[in-house]
């Protein structure tokens, strides 16, 4: 046996301790925060008071409660090419059980019978309003400019933003996400936006994806920092928007109309969060690993434009789990070679299976919160997959450059 200075191990014992103390500590306090949420809101939950049976549910007439009127509220929808989407899923929007609200659907530059799906809608709902960007927009942006002309069109106080492939999970959708505001100092709600359940590894992939980011920065709202928000689900006071002057400062991104809005105004005092299952929306997943890989790409891309504190916060963990990896690895090649104990490996392997395990469980009772099937030991395989391809991606964009990605 090679006689090596026991400082060795202890420097390895060490860097194990850091990683279990950093575990339990992330786990806890963030991974841990959308299941507090839900504990929470099984005891005491807000609900706005019972509308009378004959309450109208279109928007033509607000409904009061104890002499106040529920606000109004602007629900904006940007289509591109959506026309299929729109006849599935717009019906679900302009339905809700809410009293006072609107649809405002922009038709940014859709090639295929979009217009036509939305003038024959609007004849449908009287609360359907529609508006378009000019073919002739000199912008890198068009969805940003896209929000920006709804915002401006709107008639409400209040933005609900999703999108064309989206459909609620209830028609008490814009009430629940309504709760967020209760609190007369909150500016900005964040929701939960999932997908469509599927057959196939990919549709599992996605799937770990969105509830993983769901449970990250929703966890991170909950403890007091936000920093970033899914456009699929998400509102925000028109005032709040015009206030820090829209996407002003955000033009060089064609992404970020959501995440890079949400890093710039939401802080500790004027964010929530809700979490009730009616509040949640549903997308239709991609259904190619290319497609999926360039949707992921054009959201990683403006990552690195969040303000500091944003992006060392998320970034520790990947960083943590990639330094486990290798430092199990590392002690088992030493240990093999009896240049460290024996028991070292036990620990450190131990450590990775306590992880492997806690974060199954956490992921298993989120994607129960969410309302899909729970992910199991393929959590491994994903735990891996996906750290290396956010670096793979990321160093492949800083080397590219910035690359127009379509939204």
């Amino acid at each position: 046996m090679v006689n090596i200075p026991f400082s060795l191990a202890d420097y390895l014992f060490s860097a194990l301790c850091v990683s279990a103390v950093f575990y339990l500590y992330y786990y806890i306090r963030y991974m841990a925060g959308v299941q507090r949420r839900v504990r929470h809101y099984t005891h005491k939950r807000f609900r706005w008071k019972p509308k009378p049976a004959d309450e109208q549910t279109d928007g033509s007439e607000p409904a009061t409660h104890s002499g106040e009127a529920r606000p109004g509220v602007s629900v904006i929808v940007c289509a591109r090419n959506e026309a299929y989407n729109l006849q599935n899923y717009l019906q679900a929007l302009c339905s809700q059980k809410y009293p006072l609200f609107e649809v405002i659907v922009v038709n940014d530059g859709s090639e295929d019978n979009t217009q036509t799906v939305l003038e024959h809608s609007t004849q449908l709902f009287r609360n359907l309003r529609l508006t378009f960007v000019p073919g002739n927009a000199l912008v890198r942006s068009s969805k940003k400019l896209a929000l920006t002309l709804a915002a401006k069109a709107a008639k409400y106080d209040y933005l609900l933003l999703t999108d064309a492939d989206c459909r609620p999970e209830s028609p008490l959708w814009i009430e629940q996400m309504m709760q967020g505001f209760r609190n007369p100092q909150t500016e900005v709600v964040l929701g939960y936006g999932g997908d469509f359940e599927e057959h196939g590894l990919l549709n599992r992939l996605i799937q770990f994806d969105t509830v993983t980011s769901a449970m990250t920065y929703l966890g991170f709202a909950l403890s007091g920092h936000p920093y970033m928000g899914v456009g699929r689900n998400l509102a925000y006071k028109k005032e709040t928007f015009f206030r820090n002057n829209g996407f002003a400062g955000l033009l060089a991104h064609q992404a970020g109309d959501d995440d890079l809005f949400v890093n710039k105004v939401a802080t500790r005092s004027n964010t929530e969060v809700v979490i009730t299952p009616d509040s949640f929306t549903w997308s239709v997943p991609k259904h190619s690993y290319h497609d999926w890989r360039i949707q992921k790409t054009r959201h990683l891309s403006v990552s690195p434009d969040y303000k500091l504190s944003s992006k060392i916060r998320p970034a520790a963990e990947p960083v943590m789990r990639g330094l486990l990896y290798l430092l199990c690895i590392a002690i088992s090649v030493l240990a093999a070679q009896g240049m460290v104990p024996i028991t070292l490996c036990y620990y450190a392997w131990g450590l990775f299976l306590a992880r492997l395990i806690w974060l199954i469980a956490l992921t298993g009772r989120a994607a129960h919160i969410f309302g899909v099937h729970s992910f199991g030991l393929v959590t491994l395989l994903f735990d891996i997959f996906l750290p290396l391809f956010h670096l793979f991606t990321l160093a492949k964009h800083a080397v590219r450059g910035k690359k127009e990605y379509q939204w």
